[in-house]
C-alpha cells in the first residue's frame, strides 16, 4: 500500500448492519465520493457487513480494512474496542459477538416499557421496523423510532432526553471485559484498537496506566482524532501513545445521517500508523494461525 501523505484513511464507520444508516455498498461508495482511499467497515459487534463492503469497495476503486467495534467493559465503564482483521469465525470471538448481540436485542422491552410508562406510545414493533438490515436491534433503533412517531428531532435528542445512561429509559446490556476482548480479538489473529478512549468522560478510566497494562495483553493502538477528543487531549494520547509505542488512528466514526458532526474523512490516520497497525496485524494472524480476512485493494 501507498504510503504517500496525500493517502486519505478513515478507519471507523458504521453501516445499518448495526446502527448506521447506509448499507455497506453506500457507505463504501461515499467514502469514494468522499475523496477518502482508504476505509474501515467496523459496524458494532458483527462482521455482516464485510463481503457486500468489499464487493463495493471493488467497484469503488477504494481499499476496505474488514473490521468491527465490540461492545466492552473496563471497571464497570462502557469502552468500544475496535478489532481489525480478526479471523470472524474464531469459535471464542464469535461466541462472544453473539452473546453481546443478544444483549442489545434483549435490551429493547425495557427500553419500551420505559417509554410507554412516560406517555409516549411506542411499540417493540415500531423498533424493529427500524432495524431490519441489522444484526441486533439496539438504542439507535429505539431512537429512530422516537423520530419516526415525531416525539424527536434526531437520534441526539433521544439520546439526550431518553436513552442515555441516566436518562428515563435507559436499560443496561452485557459487555464484554475489556481485557477478556484485547486477548479474543488476538486468538483470531486480529489487532484491537480503543475507540475514542476519552470521550464522554472516560479519562480517568483510562490512564496511561490503565492502557499501559493493556499494552501487555496485547493492545495495539488508540483512537486519538476522533470528534470526542479536543485539541489538548489528543495532544496528550498521541503522548501516550509514543511512550507505549501505540498505532496512532484518526477516524469519522460516520453512521450516515444517523450520528451529526461525524462526516467522512473528518479525521483521518496517517498512513505510517496504518501500515504499523497491518504489520502487527500480519504478526497477530502468523502466531495465532488463523485464516484472517485480507484487505481489499483496488
Amino acid at each position: 500500500m501507498s504510503t504517500l501523505p496525500s493517502v486519505r484513511i478513515d478507519l471507523h464507520t458504521h453501516s445499518r448492519v448495526s446502527d448506521g444508516t447506509d448499507s455497506p455498498a453506500e457507505l463504501v461508495a461515499a467514502a469514494a465520493a468522499a475523496g477518502l482511499d482508504v476505509v474501515a467497515l467496523t459496524d458494532h459487534d458483527t462482521s455482516a457487513g464485510w463481503a457486500a463492503a468489499a464487493q463495493a469497495a471493488r467497484a469503488s476503486g477504494i481499499t476496505l480494512v474488514p473490521g468491527m467495534e465490540i461492545s466492552t467493559q473496563h471497571d464497570g465503564h462502557s469502552v468500544h474496542l475496535l478489532a481489525y482483521l480478526p479471523d470472524p469465525t474464531h469459535p471464542g470471538l464469535l461466541a462472544e459477538l453473539e452473546r453481546i448481540l443478544a444483549g442489545r436485542s434483549r435490551r429493547v422491552p425495557g427500553m419500551v416499557e420505559r417509554l410507554q410508562r412516560l406517555g409516549i406510545a411506542i411499540t417493540e414493533a415500531d423498533v424493529f421496523a427500524q432495524s431490519t438490515e441489522a444484526a441486533a436491534t439496539g438504542r439507535p433503533h429505539v431512537a429512530d423510532a422516537l423520530v419516526a412517531m415525531g416525539a424527536v428531532r434526531n437520534r441526539d435528542e433521544a439520546f439526550d432526553r431518553y436513552l442515555a445512561a441516566g436518562r428515563p429509559a435507559f436499560a443496561d446490556r452485557y459487555a464484554t471485559a475489556l481485557e477478556k476482548a484485547i486477548g479474543l480479538v488476538a486468538d483470531a489473529g486480529g489487532v484491537s484498537v480503543i475507540a475514542h478512549p476519552w470521550g464522554r468522560g472516560r479519562r480517568r478510566e483510562l490512564s496511561e496506566a490503565t492502557l499501559a497494562a493493556l499494552v501487555d495483553l496485547g493492545l495495539a493502538g488508540i483512537e486519538v482524532d476522533h470528534q470526542d477528543h479536543g485539541p489538548a487531549e489528543r495532544d496528550e494520547l498521541r503522548a501516550i501513545a509514543r511512550n507505549l509505542g501505540l498505532v496512532v488512528t484518526g477516524s469519522s466514526d460516520y453512521h450516515g445521517t444517523g450520528k451529526t458532526g461525524h462526516a467522512l474523512g473528518v479525521n483521518t490516520t496517517d498512513p505510517a500508523e496504518l501500515e504499523r497497525l497491518l504489520d502487527r496485524a500480519a504478526v497477530a494472524a502468523a502466531r495465532a494461525g488463523r485464516r484472517t480476512p485480507e484487505v481489499v485493494a483496488p
